[in-house]
């Protein structure tokens, strides 16, 4: 018997892929995300411009403008592949997002933004990253970019140490259940999620200069969240603290 062609992979296969996907490594992963809409919606006003940092297929964004119809969004990361997606799934919202490419890296990334202020940055599941160095450099960047009022969420797996073991196992069993439950379900892993990437067209030419630019960025030890609020409050942000934590999993707010 003859095997059916496989369907061709399309980009809405892949921005409800990544979204399953990453739900699978990320326990609760839109109660974050409310959150985060939350306090913009009590905080900012509802035209407010919003910097969605390291973003992605433009996950975050694509709630900021669903959720505030008077919102705009730029949407900035290093990934040729991952900006091409956001700029397919961003499209809808009328143009009001704005998607560039720079490099949280290197200082001077912030250049690559258009022009104007923004009312709020947030990112997700991202500066883990970065090097401890980096990301002071970028809360410092940040800082001097944004005007008095204005605030960052950041959301992300901020790890127990050594002084806290039981919560530490207690996070990764989780974690661990998590990915089983997701798996079984039919959500694909992250090396899975990239072959698929590969084989979309648009894509796979991308994927040379992806491999380029990221070639020389090996994991980064965890930076807890002791260290994500000292370096908020080092680079210039006034109030810094938490509004949300599931085990290890953290919302960190800083107010400029």
């Amino acid at each position: 018997m003859t095997t059916p062609p496989t369907s061709p992979v399309t980009a809405r296969d892949l921005l409800s892929g990544w979204e399953d996907q990453q739900a699978a490594y990320v326990a609760h992963r839109e109660n974050r995300f409310q959150v985060m809409l939350d306090v913009l919606g009590l905080h900012c006003p509802g035209d407010l411009t919003v910097l969605d940092l390291a973003c992605g297929p433009g996950s975050i964004s694509d709630r900021v403008l669903s959720r505030f119809p008077r919102a705009h969004a730029v949407a900035l990361d290093h990934d040729p592949v991952l900006t091409r997606l956001a700029r397919s799934a961003l499209e809808p919202h009328d143009g009001r997002a704005t998607v560039v490419e720079a490099d949280l890296a290197y200082p001077g990334w912030s250049s690559a933004l258009p022009e104007g202020s923004f009312d709020a940055v947030l990112t997700s599941t991202a500066l883990h990253w970065l090097s401890p160095g980096q990301l002071l450099a970028v809360y410092t960047e940040l800082a001097r970019l944004l005007p008095p009022g204005s605030v960052l969420l950041n959301a992300d797996h901020l790890r127990f140490g050594d002084e806290s073991p039981t919560l530490r196992r207690l996070s990764a069993a989780h974690d661990a259940a998590v990915r089983r439950e997701s798996f079984a379900g039919g959500a694909v892993t992250w090396e899975r999620w990239w072959a698929l990437a590969a084989e979309h067209p648009e894509l796979a030419p991308l994927m040379p200069e992806r491999e380029r630019r990221f070639a020389d960025r090996p994991p980064q030890p965890p930076a807890p969240l002791e260290f994500h609020l000292a370096a908020l409050r080092t680079a210039g942000f006034t109030e810094v603290g938490t509004v949300w934590q599931y085990l290890d999993d953290h919302v960190v707010f800083a107010r400029r």
